[in-house]
């Protein structure tokens, strides 16, 4: 049997998932399953919400481990399209329709979608059926007009929290590389590891997503020593350092710094 399966991971963040369950039972095409994978995260465990349960690690949460479960239990299931969406995501009513045809259509090909990032919400929350009205792709990554699709998309543009691929293509790639713990650099990884094992990267226009106000840092200081020790991971597989931006911004107000080799550290207070 064939299907349709949506794989969130989740740690707090409870009203966005409610949030995304919502806009997924207004999708035009219903997921055949939502594989919610909770990490430490008690009360997605004891509300029966969470089908997949991942431990926290001492080095932050295991996104990449989780994401992994996530997949191997949405091809337990019988999934043939898995779709991978960040907790804070709404799905546009046409989403998983498009990430389907284009996953089927051309099923060697890891699959992303625009995604406009929200302003915070007004009394009342979102409105989930006029999200459309609120489309404003994040401009760093490609946004095609739905309908469009654009294949052979650069890897560095690459990112996990609205994409989607065959069964096929995800056991092709061995899934996320779980030697990355906490925020940063898994994601860009992932994507040099499909262009490596000769899957290709595209993007759908029809797939929009929405991502729902947060606060953030710039830099993400609270992630700090997750974004530092990733990185390092990340050129120890690739020979190249990525998030440079972050680093180069986490250097200038003295908390990392290249050592003698160098390579990227966590500056000790004092």
């Amino acid at each position: 049997m064939s299907g349709v399966a949506v794989v969130t991971v989740a740690h707090g963040r409870h009203d966005h998932l409610a949030g995304q369950r919502l806009s997924l039972d207004r999708s035009a095409r219903t997921p055949d399953a939502h594989v919610v994978v909770a990490m430490d995260d008690p009360h997605l465990v004891a509300s029966g919400i969470a089908r997949v349960v991942v431990d926290t690690t001492p080095q932050g949460l295991p996104l990449a481990a989780a994401r992994n479960r996530g997949a191997d239990e949405a091809l337990r299931l019988g999934a043939d399209v898995v779709v991978f969406l960040d907790v804070d995501c709404l799905v546009g009513p046409s989403l998983l329709g498009a990430y389907a045809d284009a996953v089927r259509g051309d099923p060697e090909t890891v699959w992303s979608g625009p995604v406009t990032y929200l302003d915070p919400p007004p009394r009342g929350g979102y409105d989930l059926d006029r999200l459309d009205e609120l489309d404003s792709p994040h401009p760093a990554r490609p946004a095609p007009a739905p309908g469009e699709l654009t294949t052979g998309a650069d890897p560095a543009l690459f990112w996990s929290l609205s994409f989607a691929c065959s069964s096929a293509a995800w056991k092709r790639t061995d899934g996320f590389c779980e030697d990355y713990a906490g925020y940063g650099g898994e994601d860009t990884d992932f994507a040099r590891v499909v262009d490596s094992v000769g899957l290709g990267l595209g993007w759908v226009g029809a797939a929009r997503a929405f991502h729902q106000w947060h606060p953030v840092s710039r830099p993400p200081v609270e992630h700090l020593a997750d974004i530092v020790r990733n990185a390092e991971i990340f050129r120890s597989r690739w020979g190249e350092i990525p998030m440079r931006g972050w680093l180069d911004e986490f250097e200038r107000r003295g908390l990392a710094r290249t050592d003698e080799q160098g390579r990227w550290r966590v500056v000790a207070p004092g």
